[in-house]
């Protein structure tokens, strides 16, 4: 593969370019279709950390996620980028976040599990936006009678929350903040 300081440069301003205009997190995977010659893992790594480099101290970073590699804004860049787009993101209700919340942090698990722990009946409704959104999936089915759907939160959920595991969710305790009291 590359053997100059110029071969990997361009290569670095591939990738750069893939980042900066993919719409998703890009992968490894991803990233070795842009070259049509085999580039090893470890030099993508390389590369993407060098990227990371160059971005530092600017608005913009690039960030590993659950599913791949991709830019953001910096955290604290946020309040003036929310000017341009002043419409609010959309608010839960504390059943869907504490539904959300059970299936991030003890899936995969049924239905009938999420309600044990509840306490309560979960409806359609908040399984159904929790799907829609991309948070949540069926990943398999439990061996019982009815074999019910096993549920488990995405990578897009994690991608969403700027994360690259379900080790990195924040303390239970922090989640009544995102929680709109009495929308139900």
């Amino acid at each position: 593969m590359p053997d100059s300081l110029h071969d990997r440069q361009y290569m670095q301003t591939v990738i750069e370019t893939a980042l900066l205009v993919a719409s998703e997190p890009l992968g490894l995977h991803d990233l070795k279709k842009l070259f049509a010659e085999e580039v090893r893992a470890e030099l993508l790594h390389e590369l993407l950390d060098a990227i990371q480099q160059a971005w530092t101290g600017r608005g913009v970073e690039l960030v590993k996620l659950a599913s791949g590699w991709r830019f953001r804004a910096r955290l604290e860049f946020q309040p003036y980028l929310d000017r341009l787009a002043p419409e609010k993101p959309p608010r839960y209700s504390r059943a869907v976040m504490e539904t959300l919340a059970i299936i991030a942090y003890k899936g995969p698990l049924t239905r009938g599990e999420i309600e044990e722990i509840r306490g309560v009946a979960v409806s359609t409704q908040i399984v159904k936006t929790l799907e829609e959104r991309g948070w949540i999936e069926v990943v398999g089915h439990r061996d019982t009678p009815g074999r019910p759907g096993l549920y488990a939160s995405t990578r897009a959920f994690l991608d969403d929350l700027g994360l690259k595991s379900r080790s990195e969710l924040p303390a239970l305790s922090e989640l009544g903040q995102l929680v709109v009291p009495g929308a139900e």
